[in-house]
């Protein structure tokens, strides 16, 4: 008995001490707190959503906190971020946002803010230190790559003091990887799918210094073709926060990387790339394409690149605009004079120099060729659209079309309203849309060649150009009126004057300002650049031009220039160097440039911390 009433005793000993621990580290009596507390707050959690290495949160710690303002200090000579965080931000994380950090570096983080606790508010500064990781992202596995971003960057032309502050968001990728060439379309018949490249997305300052970037190992996977694709069409929505959209899904993040909404396309629709505009009512414009297509022959196809699809809020389809319904899919004028090694972007340097025939075009047919390839009819990227813009005042899209070399408006009635490009090869139900070049004073500019060569063309005080292989055809709103738009497009060059020089080293491309007269059909060019830079500034693919509001501004980014085809041997020559320029409205030179060596670039643009944190 002495034995039994031993045994129970030692248990429960045992017992009693188990659950002594066990309240130590949590329990009945609440959890105990042992992670660091750094200062006044709660703890700091770096890339809090785990997509955005470069920020942090300080939590709240418990308390309710308001009228937050952060500043990272910069490095000897760098460039400061200072901003206000509003109250909905604070409740939002949880805690003091903080973005802008170095990577691998002890960063200093200046924070103030109001403390409120039983009723008292209490006003507070101080400092933490923060170190953030060192970059990492996807390597191609090639010789050529010696940095994870960029092999190296340059401020050739530092920022004058009205840009000095600037932020500029960069969307890059990493060209194809073996990771990424396995996933193919099989039926129907095409589709964009092999576009499957690893995206760099960063943002810099005006020193050149990487302030944050994008990890998306969360929520892109290469292996994976409905988490794949290639991330496109970032903008900074009036909110703050970003959208864009990538293979089968479109979607919409803060740059701290919370989610706010990422969504398959809508089930007839695939193939995101290029384009995704925020409209005035909040719905978004897709450039998509048809998931199965029924031809006029009976043979079902994947569209490619010429569907521009209307969501709303929730991913309802509100409309869209089949464009080898709206405009002439076998419109072929400019598909015989592209330089087919320069495609946009499935570059085969094997057929640098080469353009396509009508024979060759024709025989697409015949041998069901499908795809992702230069070729006329549905199925095939005959438009190449890479770029749409809504125009509230009547309710119409403007799209860049980059293999028809043209900028087209289309209003909701599915009607063309004009066309800038070139004239030749438009049937004759499209030439009344066709837009007359004239001079600053009207006068009309007469062009040669079924108005495809205008006197731009050859000489630099031509005063007036055609866009060729064009990217992007932004609409200045605050600028343009009803019937009267304003435009900025990135002239790319390639077939200028619908044709392909003696000497590829002859191309350019320009950043351009249109403005058109929608009633008399007139287009006018007000401003240009990149001309006088010549081949060392020309990109024969991707780019933006886009004119900013806050510093009435025009930003370009020339996005893979220095590389250029030798069509003797085949293969590219030069390492494509994104170049990043601003201008002040009129302005010939411009008022910053940066320069990247052996990077990949898509667009560009300025980012806004003060939307993305004090609005």
């Amino acid at each position: 008995m002495k034995k039994i009433l031993s045994s129970v005793a030692v248990a429960g000993l045992l017992v009693g001490t188990v659950a002594t621990t066990a309240l130590a580290i949590g329990g009945p009596s609440g959890a105990h707190i042992d992670y660091a507390i750094p200062g006044q707050l709660g703890e700091v959690v770096v890339n809090p959503y785990d997509t955005a290495p470069l920020t942090a949160v300080i939590k709240n710690g418990g308390y309710t906190i308001k009228d937050a303002k952060v500043t990272v200090v910069p490095k000897p000579g760098g460039q400061v971020i200072s901003y206000k965080v509003a109250d909905k931000h604070l409740r939002t994380h949880g805690g003091i946002p903080v973005f802008g950090m170095y990577p691998d570096y002890q960063n200093t983080i200046e924070v103030e803010y109001t403390k409120i606790y039983k009723g008292a508010e209490e006003k507070i500064k101080e400092t933490y230190k923060i170190y953030a990781p060192a970059i990492y992202l996807e390597s191609t596995g090639m010789p050529n790559q010696k940095g994870a971003l960029f092999d190296k960057i340059e401020v050739v032309k530092p920022a004058s003091k009205k840009f000095e502050n600037r932020l500029y968001y960069v969307n890059n990728f990493v060209n194809k990887t073996g990771k990424g060439t396995k996933v193919v379309w099989n039926n129907p018949a095409g589709g964009a799918i092999e576009w499957n490249y690893s995206p760099n997305n960063f943002i810099l300052d005006t020193k050149g210094e990487v302030r944050w970037y994008l990890e998306p190992s969360k929520i892109y996977d290469l292996k994976q073709p409905f988490n794949a694709g290639v991330m496109m069409g970032f903008k900074q929505n009036p909110d703050g926060a970003m959208t864009w959209g990538y293979g089968q899904h479109y979607a919409k993040y803060d740059i701290l990387g919370r989610e706010i909404f990422n969504r398959e396309l809508p089930a007839g629709y695939n193939d995101f790339s290029h384009s995704m505009d925020v409209m005035d009512n909040g719905h978004y414009l897709l450039r998509v394409a048809n998931a199965n297509y029924k031809r006029a022959d009976g043979r079902n196809v994947r569209t490619v690149r010429d569907v521009i699809v209307e969501v709303d809020r929730d991913g309802n389809v509100v409309d869209d605009w089949r464009l080898y319904e709206i405009l002439d899919p076998y419109r072929d004028t400019v598909l015989k004079v592209l330089d087919q090694g320069a495609v946009c972007l499935n570059i085969d340097a094997s057929k640098a120099g080469h353009t396509a025939s009508t024979d060759e075009l024709m025989s697409m047919d015949k041998e069901e060729k499908w795809g992702d390839i230069v070729g006329s009819g549905p199925g095939r990227n005959w438009a190449h659209v890479n770029s749409v813009d809504h125009d509230p005042t009547d309710d119409s899209i403007i799209i860049s079309s980059r293999h028809q070399n043209a900028v087209i408006k289309i209003g909701r009635d599915k009607k063309v309203k004009w066309i800038m490009g070139g004239h030749k090869g438009w049937k004759e139900q499209f030439k009344s849309a066709l837009l007359q070049p004239v001079d600053k004073n009207g006068n009309k500019i007469v062009c040669e060649d079924d108005y495809t060569k205008c006197p731009g063309y050859e000489s630099d005080k031509g005063g007036f150009d055609w866009q060729y292989t064009q990217h992007t055809a932004f609409r200045i709103d605050s600028k343009s009126k009803k019937g009267v738009v304003y435009l900025t497009v990135f002239d790319n060059g390639d077939s200028r004057g619908f044709e392909q020089p003696a000497i590829a080293g002859m191309k350019y491309s320009r950043a351009v300002v249109f403005k058109i007269d929608e009633k008399a059909k007139t287009v006018e060019q007000v401003w240009e650049y990149g001309k006088e830079r010549g081949s060392e500034w020309y990109s024969s693919v991707t780019s933006l031009t886009q004119y900013q509001d806050d510093l009435d501004s025009v930003f370009a980014y020339s996005a893979v220039a220095g590389m250029q085809f030798d069509i003797a041997t085949g293969r590219p020559v030069g390492q494509p160097s994104p170049h990043i320029n601003e201008f002040e409205w009129g302005a010939k030179e411009p008022s910053i440039e940066i320069k990247m060596t052996n990077a990949m670039g898509y667009q560009a643009f300025p980012f806004s911390v003060e939307k993305a944190f004090t609005k």
